[in-house]
C-alpha cells in the first residue's frame, strides 16, 4: 500500500527526470483478464484528465474488456477525478454512493478511483476510513501499472491503494484508445512548478517535466498518416515547455515543427501569462494550421490580488501580452479562466476584473468562485468575502462574460468560414456540429459524407454559445 503525502509532492529538487519506454508491461496471463467483461469510466475536469482517461481505456482493452456506457451492468467501473475545485469533489463522492449501492447488489464488481483525487493525502484517508467498498485506488504518476494493479485486487480480495507522491518521470509508449478520430490531444508536458497559491496541481501531477520533442513529433506525424485534421498540445503550461530540458528548444520551436507535419490544424492549452513569448506569437501569426485561438487565464484583474495567487504578472502586463496577441495575430479569439472571492478581494479588486473583461471583450471565459484546496497557501488565508458576496459578484461577472461573447458570434453573422465536422449535433440529429478555426461551435446542415471534413460554412443564425450555419461553396 503507498499513500500520497503533501510535503512529499511539494518537494522539487534538480533530480533527473528520466524517460521510460518500457514500463508499460501486460503479462501474458493477464491479457484476456476481462474476456467477456465490460468496463465503464468516468473522468472529470480537464483534457489532460480526458487524455488520462483514453490511456487507461486502452490499457482496459489490451486487457480484453470492453466498454460499455451503462455503469449498471459493467464488471469493472473506475471514476477518473479532478481536484482543483470543491464542486469536483462533491461530484466524485456523490457519485460513490450510486457505487456503493450497486456493490451490494452485484459484490463482485471491482470499482476504483484514480487521477488527481487520489494525488491528494485527505481524500484517500477519508477513503480508507468510509469508502472501504473502493477496490483500488491510483495516482497520476502510475495509470501504466493498472494491469499489476486490478490483478491484485483480484488476486488478494483486498483494497489496492498505490498512490505516488513524487516529482515524477515521463512514461511514454502507453496505448491511447481514442475518443474522436478526427481530432486528438498530444501531451507535451507534464506536470507544474508555478505553485499559484490556490491551486493544487503541482501537487497532484509532479514537477515540470517536458517530453523530448522527437517522441512529439513522432507522434503527430503518425495521427497526421491516420488522417487525423487536429491536435492539441496539451500541458498544465505549456508555454513552459522546454525550460526543463536541457537543449535549447521551446514552445516556439515545437510549435513550428508541429505545423510543418502539415495537421491541418494545431491548438494549445493551458497557457500561462507569464511564459507567453513574442516569439510563440510570431510562430502562431506565421503558420495558417496553428489556430487563432488563444486561452490565456486571468485569474484576477488586480494587481494586488494577483500577487497573492503568486501569478507573477500584474494587471497592466497581463493586458499589454494581449493586445500584443489580438494586434499580431488576425481574427484572434481571445478566452479566459477568472476566480471570484479569493480572500480578501475587495469590492475595487473585483471592479478590476470587471475592467479587464470591459477591455478585452473576451470571446468567452470559465468563471468560478474560489474553492480553497487543503494545503494550498491560499486555504490557510482569511477567508472575508461572505459568500453571497461571492455569488453577486460572479453573476454580474457572468453577465459581461455573456454580453461579450454574444457580441463576438454576432460579427460572424453571414460570414463564410471554415469548420471541422467531427460529430452529429446533440441539439438536431439532422445537422452535424463542429468547431470554427477560432474555437466557436457551429451546428451545420450537412450530410453524415462529411464528418471529419473542414468545409466552409456560412452563418446563418447565431447564438451566446453556438451559431447555426450552412455549407457553401467558397
Amino acid at each position: 500500500m503507498q499513500i500520497p503525502n503533501l510535503l512529499e509532492a511539494k518537494k522539487r529538487s534538480n533530480q533527473e527526470v528520466f524517460v521510460k519506454t518500457n514500463e508499460y508491461i501486460v503479462k501474458e496471463d493477464l491479457k484476456k483478464l476481462g474476456l467477456g467483461k465490460t468496463y465503464f469510466v468516468k473522468t472529470y475536469g480537464c483534457q489532460m484528465n480526458e487524455h488520462d482517461g483514453e490511456n487507461i481505456k486502452a490499457i482496459l482493452e489490451d486487457m480484453s474488456f470492453t466498454e460499455i456506457d451503462d455503469m449498471e451492468k459493467a464488471d469493472i467501473i473506475l471514476l477518473n477525478t479532478c481536484a482543483i475545485r470543491e464542486n469536483a469533489h462533491n461530484k466524485v463522492f456523490g457519485y460513490l454512493g450510486r457505487v456503493k449501492h450497486l456493490k451490494e447488489e452485484r459484490p463482485d464488481v471491482i470499482a476504483g478511483l484514480c487521477g488527481c483525487m487520489a494525488q491528494e493525502e485527505v481524500v484517500v484517508h477519508e477513503i480508507m476510513q468510509k469508502h472501504q467498498y473502493l477496490d483500488f485506488v491510483f495516482g497520476t504518476h502510475n495509470i501504466h501499472e493498472l494491469p499489476s494493479i486490478l490483478n491484485n485486487v483480484i488476486e488478494t480480495k483486498s483494497q489496492q491503494i498505490q498512490v505516488y507522491s513524487k516529482e515524477g518521470d515521463i512514461i511514454e509508449n502507453i496505448p491511447v484508445k481514442r475518443a474522436s478520430k478526427y481530432k486528438a490531444w498530444v501531451n507535451i508536458m507534464y506536470g507544474c512548478d508555478k505553485f499559484c497559491t490556490y491551486c493544487i496541481v503541482p501537487y497532484t501531477r509532479g514537477k515540470q517535466r517536458s517530453r523530448k520533442h522527437e517522441d512529439i513529433l513522432a507522434e503527430v506525424n503518425c495521427l497526421v498518416k491516420n488522417g487525423y485534421q487536429e491536435v492539441t498540445l496539451l500541458g498544465q503550461n505549456v508555454n513552459a515547455y522546454g525550460k526543463d530540458l536541457k537543449e535549447d528548444y521551446k514552445m516556439e520551436n515545437l510549435l513550428e515543427d508541429v505545423a510543418k507535419t502539415g495537421i491541418k490544424r494545431v491548438r494549445f492549452v493551458t497557457s500561462h501569462p507569464w511564459d507567453f513569448t513574442d516569439e510563440m506569437i510570431d510562430v502562431i501569426a506565421r503558420y495558417h494550421n496553428i489556430m487563432p485561438y488563444i486561452h490565456l487565464p486571468l485569474q484576477s484583474g488586480s494587481s494586488r490580488i494577483l500577487k497573492l495567487m503568486g501569478r507573477k504578472y500584474s494587471k497592466e502586463s497581463y493586458l499589454a501580452l494581449a493586445h500584443k496577441i489580438k494586434e499580431k495575430i488576425p481574427n484572434c479569439s481571445l478566452t479566459t479562466d477568472i476566480i471570484v472571492g479569493f480572500p480578501g478581494e475587495t469590492e475595487q479588486d473585483f471592479q478590476e476584473t470587471l475592467s479587464v473583461v470591459n477591455e478585452l471583450k473576451y470571446d468567452s471565459a470559465f468563471t468560478f468562485i474560489f474553492s480553497p484546496r487543503v494545503g494550498t497557501p491560499a486555504a490557510s488565508m482569511e477567508d472575508n468575502v461572505s459568500l453571497e458576496t461571492k455569488e453577486e459578484r460572479l453573476q454580474r461577472l457572468n453577465q459581461l462574460v455573456n454580453q461579450y461573447a454574444l457580441e463576438a458570434n454576432q460579427k460572424y453573422q453571414d460570414q463564410i468560414v471554415p469548420v471541422l465536422l467531427e460529430d452529429v449535433s446533440e441539439k438536431n440529429e439532422t445537422m452535424l456540429m463542429g468547431y470554427t478555426d477560432t474555437m466557436k461551435l457551429v451546428n451545420v446542415k450537412a450530410d453524415l459524407q462529411y464528418l471529419g471534413s473542414i468545409v466552409n460554412v456560412k452563418i446563418t443564425d447565431i447564438k451566446t454559445w453556438s451559431m447555426d450555419g450552412e455549407m457553401v461553396d467558397k
